[in-house]
């Protein structure tokens, strides 16, 4: 599996939001929800309407870990949702397929989706796991709290949290651009 890296440039967050918007709603908000949340993508993928509708919370058991994680929809992300599920039933899947009667798209087609309007904007190292990290880069330059990040992708130490979103490459990569003897 190759290594994946978060969206470091809000500009090319934007173009890649109008390219997925040109490729369909769904791939658009396939794309805020994990930018905007930090889930996994198996975890996105999972998501029914009913995890959504009339909410102010998700409350899903994650895949990988087992464990219950409950996080705020925020307002521009809830009216993104209600755009989309305004005429879909409760049972739904949000990121529906369209092959068989109500099955999520494949995580494989994600993939398909991102990197087709990846390409599209130039970016590389681009993978479904580029969302989750992109929302905990983003997260952590805003508010530097590593310890509120750590808890939200559960991870078991600070280190591993600012390794997995770049933090650590980029401070490297800063004190090597700027030494020259």
């Amino acid at each position: 599996m190759k290594t994946v890296q978060p969206i470091r440039d809000k500009n090319k967050i934007e173009e890649m939001k109008n390219e997925l918007l040109k490729l369909g709603y769904k791939n658009y908000l396939l794309f805020v929800v994990g930018i905007n949340t930090g889930l996994r993508i198996s975890d996105i993928l999972s998501l029914r309407v009913y995890h959504i509708r009339k909410r102010t919370h998700i409350t899903i058991k994650e895949k990988k870990t087992g464990k219950e994680k409950r996080f705020l929809i925020n307002h521009q992300l809830k009216r993104d949702f209600e755009k989309y599920i305004f005429n879909m039933q409760d049972t739904e899947y949000v990121f529906k397929s369209r092959k068989g009667h109500n099955s999520p798209i494949s995580r494989v087609q994600a993939y398909r989706i991102l990197n087709k309007a990846s390409d599209i904007v130039g970016l590389e190292e681009i993978g479904t796991h580029t969302l989750r990290k992109t929302f905990g880069y983003w997260h952590y330059q805003i508010y530097k709290d590593v310890a509120i990040l750590q808890e939200i992708f559960n991870h078991s130490s600070p280190s591993i949290t600012l390794r997995y979103i770049g933090i650590n490459q980029d401070i490297k990569d800063k004190t090597i651009e700027d030494f020259y003897l």
